[in-house]
């Protein structure tokens, strides 16, 4: 057990006890990360998975015997998709509510990674050490978008964000291949589609804070083709143990858990660079 010390969003210190096992265990410090509540906490939490070294003897964390969703904060205000209004970025609020959604995205992704760390049992110790490091630059990530926030005189629950990102980890959470077709390598691939056509709208704006955004955005879409990377090799992976062809049962998993369907423009450089094959890219197009 260990006292650390936090600030919540007002900067009001807030002190936490974190229980963490004798032993420290990978998928243990994850799931501890995965329901903490307080930001600070989760993103320290996640940024330090990839030094931990004991995943040979991964606890049999079940969903049976855990809290199944994520810790998250009192804010942002959470909306269905269509409740959620869209801003022009050309102002400087409608920028601030543009990288806001980004940054609900990117805190969303966190959580992600550090479900498919607890969630999974009996995968590689590869898959774990691949994860951690997802988990790690997803913080990171969060992180840069916070501070940009801040800098602007906003911050994570400004403003309402949707909860439709989480909707697919409900559904896949029974099914570790499902989740690597279906989250990864479906929707975290459309950030490598969408990341260019948001830079391009932020290079119109020519402020400081729009290049610095789009400074960020790099950062974020170089990480992301290696997060996308991950999905493509874990699910292949999978796929070749259960004696699967991967494309016919992507297709299956698609239309069985009514994942969106993706629609061009595709950036086709960056989910070559990700692992999608030719046959994989001409597929999204039929």
């Amino acid at each position: 057990m260990s006292l650390r010390v936090f600030t919540d969003l007002q900067g009001v210190e807030l002190t936490t006890i974190v229980r963490m096992p004798a032993t420290p265990e990978l998928r243990q410090a994850a799931y501890q990360a995965f329901i903490s509540p307080n930001i600070e906490q989760k993103m320290t939490l996640a940024g330090v998975l990839p030094a931990y070294t004991a995943i040979n003897s991964i606890v049999n964390i079940t969903p049976n015997n855990t809290q199944s969703k994520p810790g998250v904060p009192a804010k942002p205000e959470l909306l269905e998709p269509l409740n959620v209004d869209k801003r022009s970025p050309f102002t400087p609020a409608g920028h601030a509510a543009l990288m806001h959604a980004i940054c609900h995205i990117e805190f969303n992704a966190v959580n992600l990674a550090l479900d498919a760390i607890w969630r999974f049992a009996g995968m590689p110790e590869q898959y774990y050490v691949d994860w951690a490091q997802v988990a790690k630059e997803e913080a990171y990530h969060f992180t840069l978008l916070q501070n940009h926030l801040k800098s602007i005189g906003y911050s994570y629950g400004s403003f309402p964000a949707h909860t439709g990102l989480w909707a697919m980890c409900e559904k896949t959470k029974d099914d570790v291949v499902a989740r690597m077709a279906l989250v990864p390598r479906t929707l975290e691939a459309r950030g490598l589609d969408a990341t260019p056509l948001i830079q391009t709208k932020l290079r119109k704006v020519k402020t400081p804070y729009a290049a610095e955004a789009i400074a960020i955005l790099d950062i974020i879409l170089r990480d992301e083709i290696g997060h996308v990377a991950i999905g493509n090799h874990w699910y292949r992976w999978l796929c070749k143990r259960d004696g699967l062809d991967p494309m016919q049962h992507y297709a299956t998993l698609h239309n069985r858990h009514a994942a969106p369907r993706l629609r061009a423009p595709f950036n086709l450089e960056a989910r070559l660079k990700a692992g999608f094959t030719p046959q994989e890219i001409a597929f999204l197009s039929t």
